[in-house]
């Protein structure tokens, strides 16, 4: 008989069922009272904090009640209303495949809107691309792919990730158009989220924007430490191995409790038996050797003073007083006005991290692993 594959239990870039997931009972809780209460949440989240797989967890509980149906749509490779078509339309397939009741009534509907039909050469998934002769057609097209969601025996909730990217598109009344449209709908349910906190927050707090106070914040922190470690003694021990506290404590310390370095690291030290600090220290050396071409490669797309001040984050982990004297006089970083202009930059770039609290905002190396890297470094 085939010997039965181990998994891995620490997954990094998949989500495979709540018996691989830590936590977020709290998160998972005010999810589903929003939508008992048909409310809209935006989910503000960094990247790598574990936001889409809350979503797919999110999505395990409300189809475990049979309450619900639930369409996820990753908009972040969109550059235009014709490009999110598209995906919520190859979502709505995914979701309700060709041969349920629901998807042949869905082909029927797309039929009738002229679409172009392809297959992914990839992963063979099936793709539809749809012929506008003008911009209203686009606006029919989704408002038939909505209502179709909308008309839904059961609730819907649908999930619209990078929700950001609609900020970009060429069409300016996209927003408009969206807002409009989902006002309509008593049966369906939107989570909108995304990493860009500015520009969220623009879209959902300003009140010049049409999405203004139309839903409720939620902001993804890590993952508490006490559940985490827990998860992962947990995991270790079902899975016949042994480690002890003081490496869970340096495994949450050293990745900063983030869901997917914290992953990504216990996932390496899965495939030892038994597992002490100096397995850990000896795994974090080799995550970051092997990540070091592109740490360097990040240094050459850099100015050196945008390298400099990203250093000086990476040596004080994080900073509250960004402009202070103290912090710029002991980095020999220059003016408060020439740091203005790096931090922004760097910002957009995403390779710096801005978390705002009661306290003001706090600044720190977005990717934890570099920031390990240059502490190492230099």
């Amino acid at each position: 008989m085939a010997k039965v594959k181990e998994i891995n239990p620490f997954l990094v870039n998949s989500y495979i069922s709540k018996e691989y997931f830590c936590d977020r009972n709290n998160e998972l809780n005010i999810l589903l009272r929003n939508v008992q209460s048909n409310v809209n949440t935006t989910l503000i989240s960094p990247r790598r904090l574990g936001k889409t797989g809350l979503i797919f967890r999110f999505f395990e509980l409300l189809r475990e009640g049979s309450d619900y149906g639930t369409v996820y749509v990753d908009i972040y490779s969109s550059r235009n209303l014709a490009d999110f078509i598209k995906l919520l339309t190859a979502a709505i397939i995914n979701r309700f495949p060709e041969r349920t009741p629901v998807g042949k009534r869905f082909l029927k509907l797309i039929k009738g809107l002229r679409p172009t039909f392809s297959f992914d050469a990839i992963t063979g998934t099936p793709q539809v691309q749809f012929s506008y002769q003008s911009e209203s057609d686009k606006e029919y097209t989704l408002l038939q792919l909505l209502t179709f969601i909308n008309e839904q025996p059961k609730p819907v909730v649908v999930a619209l990730d990078e929700f950001q990217q609609i900020a970009h598109y060429p069409e300016k009344n996209v927003e408009a158009i969206l807002r409009t449209y989902t006002q309509q709908f008593n049966n369906v349910c939107f989570i909108f989220s995304g990493s860009r906190r500015h520009t969220l927050m623009d879209i959902f707090a300003n009140a010049k924007r049409p999405f203004y106070s139309s839903t409720r914040f939620m902001n993804l922190e890590a993952i508490e430490r006490g559940a985490y470690r827990n998860f992962i003694r947990e995991k270790f021990e079902q899975g016949k191995r042994t480690i002890d506290d003081e490496s869970i404590d340096y495994v949450l310390e050293w990745t900063k409790g983030y869901t997917f370095y914290t992953q990504s690291l216990c996932n390496r030290l899965f495939s030892y038996r038994k597992i002490n600090l100096d397995t850990v220290k000896t795994e974090c050396l080799a995550l970051l050797k092997e990540n070091e071409p592109v740490y360097l490669q990040y240094r050459n797309l850099m100015t050196s003073k945008q390298w400099d001040f990203l250093l000086a984050l990476a040596k004080e982990e994080s900073v509250l007083q960004i402009y202070s004297k103290e912090f710029l006089l002991k980095h020999q970083l220059g003016t408060p006005s020439s740091i203005r202009r790096l931090l922004h930059s760097l910002l957009e770039k995403e390779m710096v991290l801005e978390a705002i609290s009661s306290t003001g905002s706090n600044y720190s190396v977005y990717d934890v692993f570099l920031m390990r890297w240059m502490q190492r470094t230099y």
